[in-house]
């Protein structure tokens, strides 16, 4: 069976079988760009909080984490949450496996370059003009930053694009819907997404609670 067939007869999340969702969000462009909408819907719709992985990493003037601090930090904020999350950000060589055992839902959004490059720019001019927030407080972008920089955000999409996309298509080989894994790809120009997001909202509204993915790979959903 084809994993987008896979996709559509499983529920749009698990959850832990208990009605406590811990989502994880990934993206082609590493850093918040088309996931931060869809982690506040989620975040709102599920009634649980963000987090956003750019907002822990990076300190007040682009300062860094080192890894080390990256784990203890996201180790502590998860360590207070008991009625779930939803986690924006990829950061997998910093972080490696240190949540996958917690997370019950991991959505890679992986639309084409030409949608979400765009948008990444708008973004970025929206934030130079300061008229949305910046990605981390204290972390206000520059035309520098934004355009000359080795951690510029417009470049780093372009050069990596097609390297997050085999690392996560790997991932989702391994550990997909299609196998009993959390990964769930979500592509193509927006009409998926929306589509997915409304049945989330259907299932929230009917206050239905999913069975263990274990349940439904028992049941034939391989």
């Amino acid at each position: 069976m084809s994993l987008e067939r896979t996709s559509e007869l499983l529920p749009p999340l698990f959850g832990d079988g208990h009605g406590q969702y811990r989502i994880r969000i990934l993206g082609n462009s590493g850093r918040i760009s088309h996931r931060s909408t869809l982690g506040e819907e989620l975040a709102a719709v599920l009634g649980v909080p963000l987090i956003s992985l750019d907002s822990v990493y990076w300190k007040p003037g682009w300062q860094e984490s080192t890894r080390e601090e990256l784990r203890e930090d996201v180790h502590k904020l998860l360590s207070q949450l008991d009625i779930g999350w939803v986690m924006e950000g990829n950061y997998n060589s910093a972080l490696g496996n240190m949540n996958n055992p917690q997370v019950t839902d991991t959505i890679w959004l992986d639309p084409p370059l030409a949608l979400y490059f765009p948008r990444i720019c708008v973004r970025t001019l929206r934030r130079l003009l300061r008229i949305d927030p910046p990605c981390s407080p204290g972390c206000d972008e520059s035309v520098r930053k934004a355009f000359f920089s080795r951690n510029s955000i417009l470049w780093w999409c372009l050069t990596h694009h097609m390297v997050v996309r085999k690392r996560e298509q790997e991932n989702l080989r391994t550990n997909g819907l299609h196998v009993g894994g959390t990964y769930r790809r979500i592509g193509g120009w927006g009409a998926e997404l929306a589509a997915w997001k409304q049945r989330v909202r259907d299932m929230v509204a009917a206050g239905s609670v999913p069975h263990s993915r274990e349940a439904h790979s028992m049941n034939g959903a391989e």
